[in-house]
């Protein structure tokens, strides 16, 4: 596990990927918890004129995969999802912001369990809630 908050370190790692991409900036990326948002483009919505689905999914499976990072147990060489679900209840539109908080449920040896929620800054509305569940990679 690391100390401190990487966010600075993850917000410059990412130029060039997707989250990057989408504009993804990260405010707290430590051991047991993520935090981050964007500010909503048309490059982030659907063609029915709402955010895309794909959008949310990024910033809050990127909030569980950042926190995981930040979070491995000593030894483990990373990560890969094996699982994720998420429930959409609202949605957001170009100019409103997309805030996630994810956090820790479960830190195993194999596993790791993450949840986390997007919310819609600008009208306060619970956006997606989101569980995934990473398997922890070791050196062979």
């Amino acid at each position: 596990m690391t100390e401190g908050n990487l966010a600075e370190a993850f917000n410059a790692r990412q130029k060039g990927t997707l989250p990057g991409n989408l504009g993804i900036d990260w405010d707290v990326v430590a051991t047991g918890e993520a935090k981050a948002r964007f500010t909503v483009t048309q490059g982030h919505m659907a063609p029915n004129g709402f955010v895309h689905a794909a959008s949310v999914v990024c910033l809050v499976d990127s909030a569980c995969g950042y926190g995981c990072i930040a979070s491995l147990p000593e030894g483990a060489s990373g990560f890969t999802t094996v699982e994720l679900k998420t429930n959409f209840l609202a949605t957001a539109k170009v100019g409103e912001v997309v805030a996630c908080r994810a956090w820790l449920v479960h830190g195993g040896r194999s596993t790791q369990v993450w949840d986390a929620e997007a919310v819609n800054e600008t009208t306060g509305k619970t956006m997606a809630v989101f569980r995934c569940t990473q398997m922890i990679l070791w050196p062979r």
